[in-house]
């Protein structure tokens, strides 16, 4: 009723602004067409005592003319001083106009237009903040809330969409149960989760995990992103906590979903001189809403987060959120799943076995396995094909991880041998160090910023543990060498390019990390030295990056550069051991540009060549 008179007020204002509006023009005289003389035809007819009367305007600029006859007629005056007395010799009657005023009520009217022009304007302003949804006023909506409500999830996406993930699954499985079915969970004394993190690398399908939540539940379903919180002005995030959470009672029992919730939920005090305190606030506000003295019963907080070590403490603890699901990349078995999930729409050949792609590709995630399928099925089309082969897959694959390939960059001989011998020192290297991944393709095709590649494939069980032996370490070290090594032997040392750069950075990190991290060094024996320097905006303390001495500094150096000797003897002597290999495999390279691990196999075998004697 309230906002209906008010609307009703609003249109009377509305009324009156366009009236006086109008009025205001109204009371000006008309203007009667009359014939227009020139000033000479003026004056002539003045000395033939054809005019009777002349009517002068104040600023004697116009006049009035009346003739004889009754004829009136306007004419423009010229500045003359002799006009008045050619008039009065002729006995022409003289007036000037007086200066018209305009009324006190059109004075008003006039004084009240830029008001009430304001005030009209005030009137639409008013009427788009009520109209709410996309097209209110943000002005009028800056404190509000901007989560999307859902009392009915249509998200289309239920756990059966979900693979790859069935410990994160079960975990929100139960939360979804316990809204569908309180009393079972009751009945024993089990209480309802607060809140529920999802912590794990991006990709990993956090989000998809809560749109799955949303699909299942029959509850309201709130979702919001964490950096809508934060605005320039303080105070208004913690003004948006505090709306969304009063929605959410309202809808109670419901869920909410706050994406990249790191965004407001850093550690508070971060950084030189404090923290932000706009963000800092809102932070506060979604404490005290979470678990404060009121407490909201019957609203779930699910949060996803790629960064839970820079997350306050407060906001961690039980009663805020009281589980915290990992969501881990997935194993063997789990990518098969997500491969099989993402396969239902893609028209795929008899010949394609996913078994064979999910051992391909350990280390991807699920938004990696879905971009993986679809860069197949968009290389099928642009190769005109009806259905998505290996080839496909397998180019998808590379493309992926690595780049496009550039067939169409024109390499001279010299060149596209050098690449050849380079990249047949790695895979050859890498063939014949024990317990090492096994070489999957070699390529002197330019991807990306790199002039040729190899592929290795890790082992299954190496990544799901994450666990790497010291010879594995020494290992990859000899394998990053063997492209340099290889340049060194073909065409001497004088002749070595700079296409190894990144192979040498990879070996002194990893050769530094042996010593300082891992605790694999003969000197300094089983420590880890150093901290982990962490961003002074990031929500961690400022900390040295040394906590050693000098003389400690220069053992360290002085262990990594025997790491890498040891690294690059390793290398030569396998490359020069099989030198007449590596020519063969380079001749194989330039002639077929691309080998797979079929390929460098027969020929290790046809040359009896064993990896036991590189031990």
């Amino acid at each position: 009723m309230d906002k209906r008179w008010r609307n009703v007020g609003l249109y009377v204002l509305l009324v009156v602004v366009v009236v006086v509006v109008g009025t205001a023009f109204l009371g000006k005289p008309g203007t009667t067409e009359r014939e227009t003389l020139r000033y000479s035809e003026f004056v002539e007819a003045v000395q033939d005592n054809q005019v009777s009367r002349v009517l002068i305007s104040p600023d004697q600029a116009t006049a009035q003319v009346v003739e004889s006859d009754g004829r009136r007629a306007d004419v423009n005056l010229a500045p003359d001083k002799d006009l008045l007395k050619l008039l009065t010799d002729h006995n022409v009657d003289i007036a000037v106009q007086p200066t018209r005023q305009a009324g006190a009520w059109q004075q008003a009217a006039g004084s009240l237009i830029f008001p009430l022009l304001l005030l009209g304007g005030l009137f639409f302003l008013f009427r788009r903040s009520q109209s709410g949804g996309g097209g209110g006023n943000p002005a009028m909506n800056f404190g509000k809330s901007k989560a999307r409500v859902q009392m009915e999830p249509s998200t289309q996406v239920t756990f059966s969409d979900v693979a790859g993930i069935e410990g994160a699954k079960l975990e929100l499985t139960e939360v979804v149960d316990f809204l569908k079915n309180p009393d079972r969970f009751t009945a024993v004394g089990a209480k309802i989760p607060k809140g529920v993190l999802l912590v794990g690398p991006p990709g990993t399908g956090k989000t998809l995990l809560a749109k799955a939540v949303a699909g299942e539940a029959a509850v309201p379903f709130f979702s919001i992103s964490g950096s809508e919180f934060v605005e320039m002005f303080v105070g208004v995030g913690a003004s948006r906590v505090r709306d969304l959470f009063e929605q959410a009672k309202k809808n109670a029992p419901c869920i909410v979903f706050i994406d990249e919730i790191d965004a407001v939920g850093r550690q508070r005090g971060a950084g030189l001189g404090g923290g932000n305190d706009e963000r800092e606030q809102t932070l506060n506000q979604l404490l005290t809403e979470m678990d404060g003295f009121e407490g909201n019963t019957g609203i779930i907080i699910v949060a996803a987060t790629n960064r839970p070590d820079v997350l306050d403490s407060a906001l961690m603890r039980p009663g805020r959120f009281d589980r915290q699901v990992v969501v881990e990349r997935p194993d063997y078995t789990g990518r098969l799943q997500i491969l099989n999930v993402h396969a239902r729409d893609k028209t795929l050949s008899k010949d394609v076995d996913l078994d064979k792609v999910a051992r391909r590709t350990p280390g991807f995630t699920g938004a990696d396995l879905a971009n993986l399928l679809n860069e197949a099925a968009i290389l099928a089309a642009r190769r005109e094909l009806t259905e998505v082969s290996n080839d496909e897959i397998s180019d998808a694959i590379e493309r992926v991880m690595v780049g496009p390939e550039k067939k169409d960059r024109v390499m001279s001989e010299r060149r596209k041998r050098l690449v050849a011998y380079h990249e047949s020192g790695h895979a050859l290297v890498g063939a014949l160090m024990p317990d090492y991944d096994s070489v999957q393709k070699i390529s002197i095709i330019p991807r990306g910023q790199a002039g040729g590649l190899t592929f290795f494939t890790p082992s299954e069980e190496r990544m799901e543990s994450g666990l790497y032996s010291r010879a594995y370490l020494q290992n990859q070290m000899a394998v990053a060498l063997g492209g340099r090594v290889a340049e060194e032997i073909v065409y001497g040392e004088d002749e070595v390019t700079t296409g190894a750069s990144n192979d040498l950075q990879q070996v002194a990190q990893v050769a530094r990390q042996m010593v300082t991290r891992f605790g694999m060094s003969d000197k300094l024996g089983p420590v880890a030295l150093g901290r982990s320097q962490g961003g002074m905006f990031l929500g961690r303390d400022i900390a040295s990056e040394r906590d050693f001495s000098e003389d400690t500094a220069a053992i360290i150096d002085a262990e990594v550069s025997d790491l890498v000797d040891v690294a690059y003897k390793r290398a030569t002597k396998v490359l020069i051991e099989n030198r007449s290999v590596l020519d063969e495999l380079a001749d194989l390279l330039v002639e077929k540009e691309t080998l797979d691990a079929q390929d460098l196999q027969e020929l290790l075998i046809r040359r009896d060549v064993r990896v036991a004697e590189y031990v």
